[in-house]
């Protein structure tokens, strides 16, 4: 049992939303994981893969925990490790936002930036990665948590995030649907799915430009899901179906669930519920589906909810979610079958 703003990590609200799709003859619940304590979803495998970490040995009170990450993760385990007393070095590149970094130093965490992408690849993912494995070799006592490999960051939504889903639903899920970035949610999700025989229809979002479920890498404007590299957490069989956002799904997105249900949710939140639209036509009457949405959405107010970085990006698109019209065909994106399409009753 933790102590103290630890103790408040998971048992985050599912609520129904009944008027971004006022017609739909199906239940939609959202799992609001912005009420966790550091603001998102990734509070849960930062916390868990300490602890396991901890049990084992592999980190000790002088061990000094690295990451790679510009975000969400990195601000869970600055949180975990103040409060554990633990010394943490979260390596960004300069796409990361200056209010994330500036909550990262508030923790105390020490902030390492790699300011050239990777001259292989091209990208910063992997420039941050070696600069990760470099640390390593010179810092005595240090682990990498390494989110995109470790099997705690899955173990954690085994036993937490979708363990709450099914329990307050009685295991009656029809349809998940969770953004896809270190795959730690979707394999944890999805091997709950299995092992507890619950039938239901797993949609994996992805983002365009992500290499997660094949295609080339692309110029992504907004973080939180899809990656330049294919996780080590990634299997073939975790997800039915793969729908991919784009950069613009994901701002319609954020704008129609804070004008229709008053949720202020981060950017891979309004992918999420724009994956939900491209199949909300084949979800069968009287489905019950769920929708986790990862963070809040104070993280994206330079972005997202700019109006002028909108317009600077998009244009003027206010008609796509002011009165909440139908959304233009060229809008959506196409989903892309991967994976288990022809699973047994039991698992689909």
């Amino acid at each position: 049992m933790e102590d103290g703003i630890l103790s408040t990590i998971g048992h985050t609200p599912l609520v129904r939303l009944t008027r971004v799709f006022p017609d739909s003859s199906f239940s939609l619940f959202a799992k609001l994981e912005g009420f966790n304590p550091g603001g998102s979803a990734k509070d849960r495998p930062a916390l868990y893969i300490l602890r396991e970490a901890m049990g084992t040995g592999a980190i000790k009170p002088s061990t000094v925990v690295i990451e790679s990450s510009s975000g969400n993760l990195g601000i869970g385990l600055a949180q975990a490790c103040r409060y554990l007393g633990l010394r943490f070095i979260c390596v960004v590149d300069p796409k990361a936002t200056a209010q994330n970094i500036r909550i990262l130093r508030a923790y105390g965490a020490e902030i390492d930036l790699v300011s050239e992408p990777d001259p292989v690849t091209g990208e910063f993912l992997h420039a941050r990665i070696n600069r990760v494995q470099t640390l390593l070799q010179t810092i005595q006592d240090s682990i990498w948590t390494n989110q995109y490999a470790n099997l705690s960051n899955a173990e954690a939504h085994y036993h937490t995030t979708m363990d709450e889903i099914a329990t307050e639903l009685d295991g009656r899920i029809d349809g998940l649907f969770v953004a896809t970035g270190s795959c730690g949610t979707l394999r944890g999700c999805a091997e709950y799915i299995r092992d507890h025989h619950l039938g239901t229809r797993i949609f994996a979002v992805d983002a365009h430009g992500s290499v997660i479920f094949g295609g080339k890498p692309a110029k992504r404007l907004i973080p939180g899901h899809g990656s330049a590299r294919r996780p080590e957490l990634y299997r073939a069989d975790l997800a039915d179906e793969c729908l991919r956002v784009t950069d613009l799904d994901c701002v319609v997105g954020c704008r129609r669930l804070v004008q229709s249900e008053a949720i202020f949710a981060g950017g891979s939140s309004g992918g999420v519920l724009m994956a939900v639209e491209q199949v909300k036509e084949r979800i069968p009457r009287g489905a019950t589906c769920v929708a986790i949405f990862h963070d809040r959405g104070e993280r994206y107010l330079d972005t997202v909810y700019s109006d002028e970085w909108v317009a600077e990006h998009f244009g003027d698109i206010a008609h796509l979610w002011q009165g909440q019209p139908e959304l233009e065909p060229r809008m959506l994106a196409t989903s892309h079958i991967a994976g288990r399409d022809n699973r047994s009753s039991s698992h689909a």
